[in-house]
């Protein structure tokens, strides 16, 4: 009797979450069959109005002129690297309240830096190289892929694909079936974790032994003829890294024979290459993992990588990066043209935007008389524990310097009777005399005050409370802390790193476009909207009116 109880009980759970699920399709007829996030890493806004008349009509083009491009949208918080943007897209938040501060960070309670998404209680799959061994457990918001998971009652799929772990496995959320990330190096294979599985999949092992990764493996030439590329700087000039082996950065690049000197498969990631296998193995995943196949909303994340590996390594105005743009253009409409084929044109739902921008090389700019400059991390640190040697007595009030945060070590900091607050107001005040120093602001000034624009906003919406330091500093705009001074960095909040392209493509949206401001955090709600269901957790974001009203 009892197991007839439970039964019955099972049956009508079940069929009023099914009678719900159908209810929501009623309500939203447009709901497609899949959602597809794109990240492209590093991508400024500019790339598409830059490029745009050597793009195709296939890709960045056919997005524009079908779907709805929002020209102003931005981050609204500060530190813009590449795991908080991950997550603030997805989120529909902040690094305040999704917690990923960082890529790494310190950890005041391990008394360690931590990576955003390693995780020893897990184990690699398909390789014995640790490089598996990545969950999302640091992540403290869902993503809109777990609401969607939530909402469909697991039936809906979540898998997140990526070059980069982080870029893979912070979009696909919690509750993800799956996030695939690259391992190079003397393998050159996708895997995973055992977060989400014990084994990889037959598709993905066949993936990985189809040669594709052998067939990228040589020349990198450009693809359109090299003196058309006006909109980038000369080949040959001083602001480049390259390629170890290779005296010049000037194309062609033998990418067969640099590999053993550039960490073997993993040169595929400098190259726009490591982006077209990325698209493969997406257009893989949409039939080996049946994606958009009935009734229940999928969500598939795919993130490019590599043009933020050739931004570093080349800078944003070089001829790698437009290259690498034309070659994406490319792959952007092989990916759409697989949708249409296997999923069907009109029923599934695209956005595509950026993780954070970048900045042009200080060198550059100051051979073009543009104020710039490198901030040195390693004599900072040393001149302000100089600072509190003389003043305390003391070289042991800090824990770590790093992300541009100051940690204090609070037992040292008791054991000397210092109080906090004034301890933060004399760092703040060195700090604020010290070259390349734009703005500082104290844990007591992030807590105490709600600030509503500029720069102490977007410090604000980056500082979590339980995670970040205890005084926080900002460069002046076009100067970087970088291990050399060739290629780009990104982190700031000045408009060349928060100014990043927005397009809705695909099913239930409308064409147009808008200069109003967007930020990055309202993406999420506007695809809960689209869908019909819970907001991320912790989002605090906008539904996107400027289309959502069109659409209607």
């Amino acid at each position: 009797m009892k197991h007839y109880i439970t039964f019955i009980l099972s049956f009508f759970i079940t069929f009023s979450s099914f009678a719900q699920i159908k209810q929501s399709a009623k309500l939203n007829p447009d709901k497609p069959k899949l959602v597809v996030g794109v990240v492209v890493d590093q991508m400024r806004y500019d790339y598409l109005t830059r490029f745009w008349d050597k793009y195709g009509e296939k890709g960045f083009k056919r997005l524009i002129s079908e779907g709805f491009n929002f020209k102003n949208n931005h981050f609204n918080y500060i530190p813009t690297y590449t795991a908080p943007g991950h997550s603030s897209v997805f989120t529909g938040t902040t690094p305040k309240y999704h917690g990923i501060i960082s890529n790494s960070w310190y950890d005041k309670f391990s008394k360690q830096y931590v990576y955003c998404v390693s995780d020893e209680k897990v184990q690699s799959v398909g390789t014995m190289n640790s490089a598996g061994k990545m969950s999302p457990h640091r992540m403290l918001a869902t993503t809109i892929a777990d609401e969607n998971r939530l909402f469909t009652q697991m039936r809906g799929k979540s898998i997140g694909i990526a070059l980069k772990d982080r870029g893979a496995i912070l979009p696909a959320g919690h509750t993800a079936n799956a996030a695939y990330w690259f391992h190079g190096q003397d393998e050159g294979n996708w895997i995973s974790s055992s977060f989400y599985m014990k084994e990889l999949p037959q598709w993905v092992a066949n993936f990985n032994v189809s040669g594709k990764k052998l067939d990228y493996m040589k020349s990198w030439e450009p693809i359109q003829k090299i003196d058309t590329y006006a909109e980038s700087g000369i080949d040959e000039n001083l602001f480049e890294g390259g390629f170890k082996g290779k005296k010049t950065a000037t194309f062609p690049y033998d990418l067969e024979g640099l590999s053993k000197e550039n960490g073997g498969y993993d040169i595929l990631k400098v190259t726009p290459f490591g982006n077209s296998l990325t698209t493969d193995f997406a257009i893989a995943a949409l039939e080996g993992e049946e994606l958009g196949k009935d009734e229940y909303t999928d969500f598939l994340s795919v993130s490019f990588s590599s043009t933020d590996y050739i931004g570093h390594n080349f800078g944003v105005n070089s001829k790698e990066i437009e290259d690498a743009y034309l070659r994406l253009d490319q792959d952007l409409g092989r990916l759409l043209a697989a949708l249409d084929e296997k999923v069907g044109k009109g029923n599934y739902l695209l956005f595509l935007t950026a993780d954070h921008g970048g900045g042009d090389v200080p060198t550059y700019l100051t051979s073009v008389k543009i104020p710039s400059g490198y901030f040195d991390d390693v004599q900072f640190e040393a001149d302000l524990k100089s600072f509190l040697k003389e003043k305390y007595n003391s070289e042991d009030l800090l824990e770590s310097v790093s992300n541009y945060q100051v940690f204090f070590d609070y037992r040292a900091v008791k054991e000397a009777e210092i109080e906090f607050e004034v301890l933060e107001k004399n760092i703040a005040h060195f700090i604020l005399q010290y070259p390349m120093v734009s703005n500082v602001y104290t844990r007591k000034q992030l807590e105490s005050a709600d600030f509503t624009n500029g720069t102490a906003e977007l410090i604000q919406n980056g500082f979590n409370q339980k995670r970040s330091g205890d005084v926080v500093f900002v460069l002046d705009p076009a100067v970087i802390s970088y291990t050399t001074t060739t290629g780009s960095t990104h982190g700031s909040g000045f408009s060349y790193d928060t100014h990043a392209p927005l397009i809705f493509f695909g099913k239930g949206i409308p064409h147009g476009n808008t200069a109003s401001r967007s930020e990055i955090v309202d993406i999420a709600p506007t695809i809960s909207m689209l869908l019909g269901i819970a907001f991320p957790n912790s989002s605090t974001g906008t539904p996107l009116n400027a289309m959502l009203e069109k659409k209607n």
